[in-house]
């Protein structure tokens, strides 16, 4: 394998936050010319079976993925995981005691939005939602859209949904030591997803980094659907700096509302050394019966 393998290993399906079926996902990757896909719904495995048998039938080969929300700095970081033994019972009780927080924060952000004038907003975010235990902030923004609240999902974040506005309700989620020891003990490597969308100092960034490391992490997303080229190189050369392996993701959840495609990114920087190429025995091999 080499950097330019059209890899997309950060994606999500309804069994998160995503709009499209496992299978659907799989299918619009493979028509995409995507070679190695993981999907990765956030803090639930319950569609990676779904994921890899349709992946290997379509003649995609398949790493097993999740992406853990953590708390790090009073900041949401989310970690992916690739590689690992979705039936591995540690990390399945592990994302649920995650989830857990998720219903009664959904009430929280519903009791805002009515008092600030949008009522019915928990029983509108409900009906986008595949997995009533991971209800989350991307569900409402398609209900506030489709009552005309707000243009886009887009327009509802920054409106509704950030820090500091009517609708934003706090959580905290996993520990980072916690998230990193869940996905190794099953057997897979832990990631840092999409670096550059943290509002982090650079002291705060520098920090995550040296403890994703300590704990044993291996990978950093270089090239994903929400970093400029610009970060493309940032995070190249974080990668180098802390002896990261470099990942390459869209972070699509719908044809509707994903600035990138799956499969649509440019290659990995050079002089990287991709995670694939640290998961090499953990793929699931297109055409091949497990």
């Amino acid at each position: 394998m080499t950097s330019f393998l059209n890899a997309d290993l950060h994606c999500h399906s309804t069994v998160s936050d995503g709009t499209l079926e496992p299978e659907t996902v799989a299918a619009r990757a493979a028509g995409n010319g995507v070679q190695l896909w993981a999907l990765t719904d956030h803090d639930e495995v319950g569609g990676q079976h779904r994921a890899m048998a349709t992946a290997t039938r379509l003649g995609m080969d398949y790493l097993t993925g999740v992406e853990i929300s953590v708390t790090f700095a009073n900041e949401t970081v989310h970690i992916v995981g690739l590689g690992f033994d979705p039936d591995d019972a540690r990390l399945i009780a592990g994302l649920a005691a995650t989830r857990g927080g998720r219903g009664e924060r959904a009430q929280e952000m519903a009791a805002q939005l009515a008092a600030a004038g949008i009522k019915g907003a928990y029983e509108g975010a409900l009906r986008y939602v595949g997995n009533p235990e991971l209800i989350s902030r991307t569900h409402f923004a398609r209900y506030l859209v489709e009552i005309g609240a707000c243009r886009d999902t887009s327009e509802v974040f920054r409106r509704y949904l950030t820090e500091g506005k009517p609708g934003f309700v706090a959580h905290r989620w996993a520990r980072l030591g916690d998230a990193l020891r869940w996905i190794q003990d099953a057997g897979g490597v832990a990631v840092i997803a999409h670096p550059g969308r943290y509002r982090f100092t650079a002291n705060e960034e520098y920090a995550l980094f040296s403890e994703f490391k300590q704990h044993g992490g291996m990978g950093v997303e270089v090239v994903t659907g929400s970093h400029t080229s610009a970060e493309y190189t940032t995070y190249a050369k974080m990668a180098q700096e802390f002896g990261l392996a470099a990942s390459r993701g869209s972070d699509f959840h719908s044809p509707e509302e994903s600035h990138t495609d799956l499969g649509a990114l440019p290659p990995l920087p050079g002089g990287l050394t991709p995670i694939w190429e640290l998961l090499q025995e953990r793929v699931h091999r297109a055409g091949v019966t497990h």
